[in-house]
Order: C-alpha cells, then sequence, then structure tokens
C-alpha cells in the first residue's frame, strides 16, 4: 500500500525622482491599451459633431488619448510614482473633468479610462493608495455625470465602471508585484540554505581536524629533532603520527558520512523542510519493504544531492520523491516541474554517479518527458559497501 504525504511549504526600488514600485513582471502597455477601446463613444461624439464646438472638443480629445497611453506607458515602463507619469495623470484627469462639464455626459465614459491609468499609476506603498484614488475618482465622476443632466441610472453606471476599471488594473499589478517578491524570496531562501550548509560544515571540519593537525605537526618537528640523536625514540613519535591520522581519517569518514549519508527517512525529512522554506511543495511516495541500511544510505545521499539541485537551478513549483523496493532493487526517483533542460553536471552529481556506480547501481539523470526534471537511481537490494573515496 503506497505512503503519500504533501508538505506545502518585483523587487521595489525607489529612485532620487521617487519611484515608488517597479512591476517587472505582468501585463505591459500593449496588454492594457486595448482597454481603451471603453472610450469609443466619447470619440463617437466628436467624430459626428455631437460634441460642439468642435474646434475645442477634437484637440482636448486629442490631448486625453495621448496622455493616458503616455500615462499607461510609463507607469509600467519607468515604475509606479514615477513623476512624469503622474504628471500626465493629473493632466489627463483635469482633461476628462473638462471634456465633461463642457460637452455633456457623453464624454464621461472618459472616467473609467482615467481609473485604469491610476491602477498603473499610483504607487501602492504600505497602503492601498491606487484603491482610495479610484473611489475617489468614481464618486466625483458620477456626481458631475449627474449635474451635467444625466439620470441617476447613467451616473450609477459610470461610477461602477470607474471603480471597477480601476479596481481590476490596480489589483492584477499588485498581484504580479507580490508574485515577484515570492519568486525573489524562494531564490535568496535557497541561497541562504545553501550557504549555511556549507558554512556547517566547513565548521564542522575545521573543529575535527584543527587540533589533531596540530599534533600532528609538533610530534613531526619532534621526530626531526630527534632522529640525530635517539632513533627509538624518533620511531615511536612517528608511530603516534601514524596512528593519529589513521584516527583522523576516520572522522572525517564519519564526518562526511553524517553530512552525506545520514540514511534516506532523514535525508527526506531534511528534504521536506528545504523545499518548503523554499516554496516548493513536495509529494512523496513510498512502495515496497524497508531497505536495508546500505541501501538506505546511498539513496538518502541522493535525495540530498537532488533535492540541493532542485532547490538552486530548478525554478520548481514542486518536486515528488518517489521510493519503490522491488524485489531485487530499490529505485528512487525525484522529479521537479521546473524548466527542464540540460544541467551542468557539477561535484556533487559527479560524486552521487561514482557512489551509485561503486554499489552496483545506475543513476540516470535529464529533461522528464513533459517538462521539468528527472534523477533516478537504481540500487541493488544486496550488502555491497558504499564507495568511500567518492565525494
Amino acid at each position: 500500500m503506497p505512503v503519500v504525504s504533501s508538505e506545502n511549504g518585483p523587487s521595489r526600488a525607489g529612485d532620487a525622482a521617487g519611484i515608488a514600485e517597479r512591476v517587472d513582471d505582468g501585463p505591459g502597455p500593449f496588454g492594457l491599451y486595448p482597454w481603451l477601446l471603453v472610450g469609443l463613444g466619447a470619440v463617437s461624439d466628436v467624430v459626428y459633431g455631437r460634441a460642439r464646438p468642435l474646434w475645442a472638443s477634437a484637440p482636448l480629445l486629442l490631448v486625453f488619448v495621448v496622455a493616458v497611453l503616455a500615462a499607461i506607458w510609463f507607469g509600467l515602463r519607468r515604475g509606479r510614482g514615477d513623476r512624469l507619469a503622474v504628471g500626465l495623470l493629473i493632466g489627463l484627469t483635469v482633461d476628462a473633468f473638462v471634456l465633461t462639464a463642457w460637452f455633456g455626459h457623453g464624454m464621461s465614459m472618459l472616467f473609467p479610462l482615467v481609473a485604469m491609468a491610476c491602477g498603473v499609476v499610483v504607487p501602492w506603498t504600505r497602503r492601498p493608495w491606487p484603491m482610495l484614488v479610484v473611489a475617489a475618482l468614481a464618486v466625483t465622476a458620477a456626481l458631475t455625470t449627474w449635474l451635467r443632466g444625466a439620470p441617476w441610472g447613467d451616473a450609477f453606471g459610470i461610477w461602477y465602471g470607474t471603480l471597477i476599471s480601476g479596481f481590476i488594473v490596480a489589483t492584477i499589478l499588485a498581484l504580479f508585484s507580490a508574485v515577484r517578491e515570492l519568486r525573489m524570496t524562494r531564490e535568496e531562501l535557497a541561497r541562504t540554505a545553501v550557504s549555511e550548509e556549507r558554512l556547517r560544515f566547513s565548521r564542522d571540519l575545521h573543529d575535527l581536524l584543527g587540533h589533531t593537525l596540530s599534533v600532528m605537526v609538533i610530534k613531526a618537528q619532534a621526530v626531526r629533532k630527534l632522529i640525530p640523536r635517539d632513533g627509538g625514540l624518533a620511531v615511536e613519535q612517528a608511530a603516534d603520527i601514524e596512528t593519529i591520522g589513521r584516527d583522523a581519517l576516520r572522522q572525517v569518514r564519519l564526518a562526511v558520512s553524517g553530512y552525506r549519508g545520514r540514511g534516506l527517512a532523514a535525508e527526506i525529512d531534511g528534504a521536506r523542510m528545504a523545499l518548503r522554506d523554499a516554496g516548493i511543495e513536495l509529494l512523496v511516495r513510498q512502495e515496497g519493504t524497508p531497505l536495508p541500511e546500505e541501501a538506505g544510505l546511498l539513496l538518502g545521499w541522493a535525495v540530498r544531492e537532488g533535492v540541493t539541485n532542485v532547490i538552486r537551478h530548478s525554478g520548481a513549483g514542486s518536486c515528488e520523491i518517489s521510493v519503490r523496493a522491488e524485489e531485487d532493487a530499490a529505485v528512487l526517483a525525484i522529479r521537479d516541474d521546473g524548466h527542464g533542460g540540460e544541467q551542468v553536471k557539477g561535484n556533487g552529481l559527479h560524486g552521487l554517479t561514482e557512489r551509485v556506480d561503486g554499489a552496483g547501481g545506475r543513476l540516470t539523470a535529464g529533461p522528464a518527458g513533459q517538462g521539468g526534471y528527472l534523477l533516478t537511481v537504481t540500487v541493488p537490494l544486496v550488502t555491497l559497501p558504499v564507495k568511500e573515496g567518492a565525494s
């Protein structure tokens, strides 16, 4: 019976001009420009002569169109709060009120376009300023439309259309900014986890070998001084150096084994925590009988190496680890839904390949069939020594 468990685990840049927020991901200007067709009613009034005098309505409407296009462009390209974009927003807002007050409520369809520009240009910062600005604009636009003779129903429609247009744009851009921040945070967590693990291992090796190597240096100096005077004592000191060296080698091997091969269950638990901190969902599937100790150690080391590569290189949102114990072999598969493609075979994967080959197993790694990356390790379920020399 399979065991299944699941674990879920733009940058803002201000400059001297006062840019409060930058949206590098998400819809560009050309993704928002088609929405400007909402204002075709105002264009129709000018074209068919319903907005008189034409010498005033046509230039004012042309200024509005250019200003709204430029405000959205600079708001998305330079960032929310850009001074030029804010100036254009103020200008097109005044222009929309002038057109509505002068030529009638047929021009009030320009207010949803003003609200869209507000959602793009007004900085979000710590408070939802675009929402507040759009709400105030919607109320003022509805009152202006009603004062120019529009029925209450039309005024309500202008209020609702202005409110929805601004809220939708502001919310979409805020969500894209949040997604970008989360992605950057995940990458930073992955880098931090790798750095902390390297620091811990370096500190452990320093604590382990510092004293031992100091003693060996002192004894070597004693041997050099004793050789001319007392050969027997020098031989004893040399024997001590050999004993100390063998003990240090044994301790290093134990440390490396503890660092890279704590066992399958412990490594899966560690992978669950690391992936959760990196924002990657983990799904674990285990089938079959319990594994022998040697196979568990080797597969645990494979889990550590595979999960490290997922965190550092894949850009994945989810990862699946499956372990299947067959009659004469155990198969471990680590698959992610990242960008896939060829990965450089670094020291970690090279060392893992050596260990698997030394145990009579087989390792394959490469792009998965439906996207992402797949690492598969197959080891025989017999007592085979795990290769000590690989690293």
